[in-house]
């Protein structure tokens, strides 16, 4: 029913549609034995195995009955006439009463046939049949009728000197070789069904043994997951689950390991930023502090001479200027200097091979009694910002080492670009002639950033001794989209 209280929609606005329902998901459902445990789906497993193979059993023992019952009561008809042949042939008077009655007596003990004897009229001879002694159990009428053949009725005359005196009546009855066949099928259904409910206790038992280490697994990875590194599993006699025990453990000690190496630069992260300002400021207060101070006491003797009432002194007036030159230009080098450090200048205007070549130069003009050597031929201009910076900074401070801990007197910096694994990588490697590595020596802030720094690309850190002095190697993948960038740039501006 409409709301009158509802305003008419214009007339282009197009009809309000509800949202069409959620696209159905294209992952497949799961299957319902999703949920179950190992174990469960191994035992179900095996309870479905000897379910066909119980079937299989079945089907095969129905038909060997069915066969052995047809040839049981092929063999029964088989042997009726020369049974009755054979009982005329042995009585001395074979009159037709004694004939019939002897007969008679004598199929009554025939098995899987029912035998009848009747006279010429066609009535039956001898007292009612005597009721068949059945088994305590009978087989089932299921069974009866799984094997049970068609019954089968056969007439045999008895004849006397060429007279017919009698006949006889044969009908199969199978029931007693089915009975024999159930007694067999019923204890083989027994001791099979107590043999398997063994087997599968014996299964049970010895699945939780066997499987119990992995509930310890899964307990273990719980406490990974809780970011608990200390957990660790007793290695199972299973030699496969000794294995994946074993790769827990180690990468639970990896995961403790890298948690420490995190913890450690967390600790030194949160004093680097007060290091670089306490040195910034020392920098400022011992070398930009006098300068300035100097600058201000020249410009005061420049504006006492130049305010004199006597002639002006034009040549200290042209010392001071001097003077004053060269406190800016020192000036001008350590703001270079400090700049560089925070930031290099040139980095991202200039090929990263010159930025390294000038960095290289700088250190010359710096450490005087050292040599330095660069060998970068082959660059692309940049590999992003990131890749430039990570270059230019394990360079430097890998060339500082060599300077201030090495007490290098020869340092050799090269970088190339080479092929690997399908795709191109910078190689870098820096070397010196100084002390080298000490078995003792502890991990500093420059090597753990730099480390930290190549690993954030995917790259791989090494440092070794190279009898003598030390040796840095660095791989660093080539992004591709920065792979084969433009080499040409402008020149190098020089130093001032």
């Amino acid at each position: 029913m409409p709301n009158p209280a509802a305003p008419p929609a214009p007339a282009d606005m197009p009809p309000i549609q509800a949202p069409a329902p959620e696209a159905a998901s294209t992952r497949p459902a799961a299957p319902f034995w999703a949920g179950w445990s190992t174990r469960t789906r191994l035992i179900l497993a095996v309870l479905a195995i000897d379910a066909v193979v119980a079937l299989f059993s079945c089907g095969l023992i129905v038909l060997n009955a069915r066969h052995a019952v047809k040839v049981e009561m092929d063999a029964s008809l088989a042997t009726v006439e020369p049974l009755v042949a054979e009982t005329i042939q042995s009585l001395r008077s074979p009159s037709p009463d004694s004939v019939l009655h002897a007969l008679d007596l004598r199929f009554r003990a025939l098995r899987h046939v029912r035998v009848a004897i009747l006279d010429a009229a066609g009535e039956r001879v001898g007292f009612s049949p005597a009721k068949r002694r059945r088994e305590a159990h009978e087989a089932p009428a299921w069974f009866v009728g799984l094997i049970a053949p068609a019954p089968r009725q056969h007439d045999l005359p008895i004849e006397i000197g060429g007279e017919r005196i009698g006949t006889v009546s044969i009908t199969t009855e199978p029931l007693d070789e089915i009975e024999e066949v159930w007694g067999y099928a019923r204890s083989l259904a027994l001791a099979s069904l107590v043999l398997n409910l063994s087997v599968l206790a014996a299964l049970i038992v010895a699945l939780g043994r066997i499987l119990r280490p992995l509930d310890q697994l899964a307990a273990g990875l719980t406490r990974l997951e809780r970011h608990d590194y200390t957990a660790h599993l007793d290695p199972p006699a299973s030699r496969e689950l000794a294995a994946i025990a074993g790769r827990f453990n180690r990468v639970a000690g990896a995961l403790a390991e890298a948690r420490a190496a995190n913890a450690r630069l967390n600790r030194q992260l949160l004093t680097a930023q007060d290091d670089e300002r306490r040195r910034t400021a020392l920098e400022l207060h011992d070398e930009f502090g006098p300068c300035l101070f100097a600058l201000e006491a020249n410009a005061a003797s420049v504006a006492r001479l130049a305010g004199a009432e006597k002639e002006i002194d034009r040549a200290r007036l042209s010392q001071r200027a001097a003077d004053i030159g060269s406190i800016v230009g020192q000036v001008q080098t350590l703001n270079r200097d400090l700049l560089n450090r925070l930031r290099p200048h040139a980095l991202g205007e200039v090929p990263l091979a010159d930025c390294l070549n000038l960095l290289l130069r700088d250190f010359s003009r710096r450490h005087p009694g050292t040599a330095f050597e660069g060998r970068f031929e082959g660059l692309a201009r940049g590999y992003g910002d990131i890749v430039d910076l990570t270059v230019f900074r394990c360079i430097q401070e890998s060339t500082t080492n060599a300077v201030r801990h090495g007490a290098a007197a020869r340092v050799w910096a090269e970088a190339e670009e080479v092929a690997e694994d399908g795709g191109r990588a910078l190689t870098i490697r820096v070397r010196d002639d100084g002390r080298g590595v000490a078995p003792d020596h502890r991990v500093g802030l420059g090597l753990s950033g730099m480390r930290e720094r190549v690993e954030a690309l995917s790259g791989r850190f090494a440092l070794d001794n190279g009898a003598p002095g030390t040796v840095v190697r660095i791989v660093i993948p080539i992004d591709p989209e920065h792979d084969g960038e433009d080499v040409s740039a402008p020149p190098v501006p020089q130093e001032k």
